[in-house]
């Protein structure tokens, strides 16, 4: 322990005559720390935010949606005015719900409306009627007020639930709860207002094709009996209507073991019916949260890899240092060997001072990659300054980092064996010095 102690204590204060060579000869080190700690912060931020937008669709759910056919779309583009059928039908969602009985929950939605109005603002509708079950399989949540009940079903009730966009728009500075809104002519009371939900831009909204900040909620038994199925689009110079039942049918299933499962029998039931599947689409959020998984997985090697060969360069670079310093010093090694040092005590002397400079380094590396990770939060426009530590990142935060522990540890670690394997060849150069042949070396 002497040995040892004595040995660390002679390594420090080399290193500290030399202070600026010390320091550039760790510097590979830093560079190299820091950019692991940044690099799969990063990754590990892009793969959260990712996997967190198609959580926010429900890893237990498959999603049918209506689409247009591309039929549809040749017709409308040679047509100023049409009208078109398709998509899902009552009659498919009746064998949906007998093909399912073990689903948790089966939610259909109704598209409904051409126009959400309120006094002389307007917006193009996205209107749904829907049912309570809606709010847990959707896992939407309150802003303020309620969401609908199995009362306002029983009682055709004229209410809506809207969204966050549409309460901000519509009802700017004021508390939309209790107060109305039209959709075409018909007037409902806003009893609720659903918190912001994150897929309103980037991967979410592609996946769901729309916005759902802007959507409102109706129950599904006034959408029957108050709008019909045909769906009426109005443009400059166009008409353009659709006719479509059921616009959305969620399916929960039971577990998420039971998911691919099901999503492969719902495929094969809707290929039934809807032969291509030109007016259907399937989304399965749990086959995507185990492709984004993997994606990012991928991502975060291959920047590993890129931040690694920085470390592999500072390695390098403390070799080259360290083998300066043996020619250097060559006379200082033959006159501790000739009072007595033995080639264990060079090695040591010269593996301490080489490991000191590549754990220095590492821990000034973790800070540097620490501070440019905060630093990338902070000048990143519409997230949020700081990050989030550790792997998953909270359902109602969206940040472009996440700094991980794993990472700091694997960096340290790998740096401090970068110097030590780096600095062996040196120091064993070192210590094969002939002692008279060193003592003569001016």
């Amino acid at each position: 322990m002497t040995f040892l102690l004595e040995t660390i204590r002679l390594g420090l204060s080399n290193l500290r005559l030399h202070m600026l060579r010390s320091f550039l000869t760790a510097l590979g080190i830093i560079i190299g720390v820091s950019a692991v700690v940044t690099m799969v912060s990063i990754g590990e931020g892009s793969k959260a935010q990712a996997l967190m937008q198609i959580e926010r669709l429900g890893a237990r759910n498959i999603i049918i949606r209506s689409q247009k056919p591309p039929q549809a779309d040749q017709q409308g583009q040679s047509n100023q005015s049409f009208t078109s059928k398709f998509g899902l039908t009552r009659t498919d969602l009746g064998v949906i719900e007998e093909m399912f009985p073990h689903a948790t929950a089966i939610v259909p939605l109704k598209e409904l409306g051409s126009q959400v109005l309120r006094g002389d603002k307007r917006k193009t509708s996205q209107a749904f009627g829907t049912t309570p079950d809606m709010f847990e399989v959707a896992q939407l949540k309150l802003e303020r007020g309620r969401y609908l009940t199995q009362a306002d079903l029983d009682a055709r009730a004229m209410v809506c639930v809207i969204g966050s966009e549409i309460a901000k728009e519509f009802f700017h500075l004021e508390d939309p709860v209790g107060e109305t809104l039209r959709i075409d002519e018909k007037t409902f009371k806003v009893i609720g207002v659903l918190a912001p939900i994150g897929l309103s831009g980037g991967a979410g909204a592609a996946l769901v094709g729309r916005d759902l900040n802007l959507d409102v909620h109706i129950p599904m038994t006034t959408a029957r009996a108050t709008f019909g199925d045909m769906v009426v689009r109005r443009g400059s110079g166009t008409f353009q209507a659709s006719e479509v039942e059921v616009a959305e049918v969620y399916v929960q299933s039971a577990g998420r073991e039971d998911v691919l499962t099901d999503a492969d029998l719902m495929r094969r039931l809707l290929e039934v019916r809807h032969p291509k599947m030109e007016d259907i689409g399937l989304i399965v959020p749990y086959e995507l949260l185990e492709e984004a998984r993997r994606q990012a997985l991928t991502w975060t090697v291959t920047l590993s890899a890129i931040a690694g060969i920085s470390l592999l360069v500072g390695g390098i670079g403390i070799m080259n240092i360290m083998l300066a310093n043996v020619t250097e010093r060559t006379r200082e090694i033959g006159i501790r060997r000739s009072l007595g040092a033995t080639r264990k005590h060079i090695v040591w002397q010269f593996l301490v001072e080489t490991g000191v400079l590549s754990m220095i380094g590492g821990l000034v590396g973790i800070g540097v990659g620490v501070g440019g990770s905060l630093l990338i939060g902070w000048v990143t426009p519409t997230l949020p300054t700081w990050p989030v530590i550790g792997k998953l990142v909270p359902p109602d935060v969206q940040a472009p980092i996440a700094l991980t522990p794993w990472s700091m540890i694997v960096a340290f670690t790998v740096a401090s064996l970068t110097g030590l394997i780096f600095g062996l060849y040196p120091a064993m150069k070192a210590s094969k010095q002939d002692p008279i042949v060193a003592l003569r070396h001016d």
